[in-house]
């Protein structure tokens, strides 16, 4: 019997699934859903030209992409390959998928492109696929006006992007800006918002800066005992942890009963809990 038989948890695919194909990836995704993740967790940006660009950082990240030449980029790529300063046709003749990634040994390499949030709500219309989308708005203060739109315009831009493909049902907006979650529920009270919490902030002081109780915590790990687990639940809140990638860690979480856990390995998820 799974540790985990009395609760569904919520099984969400990192970035896709980064551990296997490069990450935020149109394969990435069709992967992951192809595993039978619950929930693609992604992360957006916005174009020059005010496209949603599914991409971890606001810039191209030397670690994961190449120019359109093949060519690798340099250290400081932050200013030079600034996203918000690109259009989306400059933004996807870059490889982000055929480097070398030194923490992922494993993956796949093959050549492709930071994709439209559109054409991975596209993915799962055509594969018929009812995955949700657990989707992180990139942002913090310094971003603002540089890499970034305002919140308020970085907000509507996205809830319009969702509304339009019909997605408002299957969807969740995360971040780590707490100006970020108070201008969504500002704008669409009724969408379900994640709290995220870095590594070295503490959960409850983060709450505290929110005038809302947000549907959903989403901390480090490691931030999380077994009481707190239990405790944040008994308020009314789920407990989705990042980025948990060893299978120990995997069965604690699930032991905990955690209502969620986002992985880059969504396949030995999978394993744990059929085991």
């Amino acid at each position: 019997m799974s540790c985990n038989s009395k609760k569904q948890i919520d099984i969400q695919g990192h970035r896709g699934c980064r551990g296997l194909l490069p990450e935020n990836s149109l394969p990435a995704f069709e992967k992951a859903i192809d595993l039978g993740v619950h929930t693609l967790e992604l992360d957006i940006v916005i174009s020059k030209d005010h496209k949603v660009v599914v991409s971890h950082e606001p810039y191209m990240n030397p670690i994961i992409c190449l120019n359109p030449e093949g060519d690798v980029l340099p250290d400081n790529s932050e200013d030079i390959y600034n996203l918000y300063h690109m259009n989306y046709d400059e933004i996807n003749q870059f490889d982000c998928g055929s480097k070398f990634h030194p923490k992922y040994p494993q993956q796949e390499k093959l050549k492709t492109y930071k994709p439209l949030l559109a054409e991975v709500f596209n993915l799962a219309k055509t594969k018929n696929s009812e995955v949700k989308f657990n989707i992180e708005i990139k942002s913090e203060t310094s971003y603002y006006d540089i890499f970034t739109p305002q919140p308020e315009v970085y907000v509507k831009l996205v809830l319009d992007e969702i509304e339009l493909n019909g997605m408002l049902s299957r969807v969740n907006l995360q971040s780590f800006d707490v100006v970020i979650l108070e201008e969504i529920k500002k704008q669409l009270p009724t969408m379900v918002v994640a709290l995220l919490v870095e590594d070295n902030e503490i959960i409850d002081d983060k709450l505290e800066e929110l005038s809302f109780q947000p549907e959903i915590i989403s901390p480090y790990f490691k931030l999380l005992t077994a009481k707190s687990v239990k405790a944040y639940q008994a308020k009314g809140y789920q407990v989705i942890p990042w980025t948990l990638n060893e299978v120990e860690d995997m069965k604690q979480m699930l032991s905990w009963k955690v209502d969620g856990i986002i992985t880059d390995y969504p396949n030995k998820l999978i394993e744990v809990i059929e085991k």
